[in-house]
């Protein structure tokens, strides 16, 4: 690879990191896990990024290489057993960011994406993200119908999980 092309790519990888750091805290349950995934996304990131067209937006295709690694590191570990449960997790948000009723919202909303499908918490994360269905459809490789049908029977899944 080029110099130029490598500049690029550490470029737009700083810019959007954000994404992978979400990514990574929708399928992990500790610190280790994040930056291991993270590590591993940035790696399938670079690899793919010679073949990066540019026919979407560099984080259209993020989004897609994100969560593509992250499903197939997600399924491989399912194998293992489980080290640390997802409430033992310590969240780091300052008392004026958040109050107590916020913080434990965040940890119900983790805990019931937690036990959705990979393919689900896909779909999850980014209608989190603010994402219309046309983009992701286009992320996700299916079309917008199937999106907007997808998420509206995640959400009435996620309301069964909660209210059971």
């Amino acid at each position: 690879m080029t110099k130029e092309l490598e500049h690029k790519f550490v470029a737009e990888l700083e810019k959007h990191q954000n994404i992978v750091h979400k990514v990574c805290r929708i399928y992990t349950a500790n610190r280790d896990e994040h930056n291991d995934l993270f590590q591993e996304i940035t790696i399938q990131l670079w690899k793919a990024y010679p073949k990066f067209r540019g026919d979407s937006k560099f984080s259209t295709w993020m989004y897609r290489v994100a969560l593509n690694t992250a499903i197939t590191l997600y399924r491989k570990s399912k194998r293992r057993p489980n080290t640390q449960d997802f409430d033992d997790i310590q969240f780091k948000i300052s008392a004026e960011e958040y109050d107590d009723t916020q913080e434990q919202q965040l940890k119900v909303m983790y805990k019931t994406i937690k036990q959705l499908s990979d393919i689900e918490k896909a779909l999850v994360f980014l209608y989190l993200e603010d994402k219309n269905y046309r983009e992701i459809a286009e992320t996700m490789g299916i079309t917008e119908v199937n999106a907007r049908v997808k998420m509206n029977r995640i959400k009435t899944k996620m309301k069964k999980i909660l209210n059971p």
